[in-house]
């Protein structure tokens, strides 16, 4: 335990000295969120929107954002980077399970998406009377259910990712898709039927998170998917991974 912490100690310093990074994962949401809110129209309950306003219908695609960011671009960086510079082989020299390193950038990558949820929950309803998620454990469970099905999916390039650059060159097609089908590039009610009805299955599940959001239980096969992605994708990085 006391190895572990240490490392997660170095790792937190490292994670907070990214400067860009933090404030891209905290405030990007959050900021969009409010550009949008300063239309009045859009504050409007809207029967298009199932009775709601519009800023509360994409406030969840808005936490999207943050969890494409963090899950399936800059972890999988991070770790090819580390193993790019040898960090990886070295841990594995010493008597510190490397596998710590891992869990610490999970914890991290975690407990940044949590506080970019809570500001941008936050400054809706503050700022723009736009409810909490009316469901709690059903946002709970899609949120966890679908961060962890991006982490798994990260975790995966990280595994066959040699260099940062090829790192990149697997991340930023998944970034765009995962933005793509979770509304962030254009709002679900905009996209073909189709396409809308495809992101209720990719990760993160932003159908999922929305239903909580509005106050329904999020559907058991949409949950039921991300959990899968999350297993299928976790055991294929478990098996693919090297330390060099």
């Amino acid at each position: 335990m006391h190895a572990f912490g240490q490392i997660l100690k170095t790792e937190t310093k490292l994670y907070l000295r990214d400067i860009p990074s933090l404030l891209l994962i905290l405030l990007l949401p959050t900021v969009i969120l409010v550009v949008l809110g300063l239309v009045p129209t859009l504050r409007v309950p809207d029967p298009k929107f199932g009775g709601v306003s519009f800023i509360t219908y994409f406030t969840p695609s808005l936490l999207v954002a943050s969890l494409a960011m963090v899950a399936v671009n800059i972890l999988p960086s991070v770790l090819a980077t580390y193993r790019e510079r040898g960090i990886l082989r070295r841990l594995a020299t010493t008597p510190i399970n490397p596998a710590a390193l891992l869990l610490a950038q999970l914890l991290l990558a975690l407990a940044g998406i949590v506080a970019s949820a809570v500001l941008l929950a936050l400054v809706a309803r503050l700022a723009f009377g736009s409810p909490l998620p009316q469901h709690p454990l059903g946002f709970a469970a899609a949120l966890l259910l679908g961060t962890a099905a991006l982490l798994a999916l990260g975790l995966l390039v990280a595994a066959v990712a040699r260099t940062n650059r090829s790192a990149q060159a697997l991340t930023v097609p998944l970034f765009m898709l995962v933005m793509f089908f979770g509304g962030v590039y254009l709002p679900r009610f905009m996209l073909p039927d189709l396409v809308a009805d495809l992101g209720a299955y990719t990760p993160p599940g932003v159908q999922a998170l929305l239903d909580a959001w509005t106050g329904t239980a999020p559907h058991p096969l949409h949950l039921g998917i991300m959990a899968t992605i999350a297993l299928a994708a976790g055991a294929g990085a478990a098996k693919l991974f090297r330390w060099e």
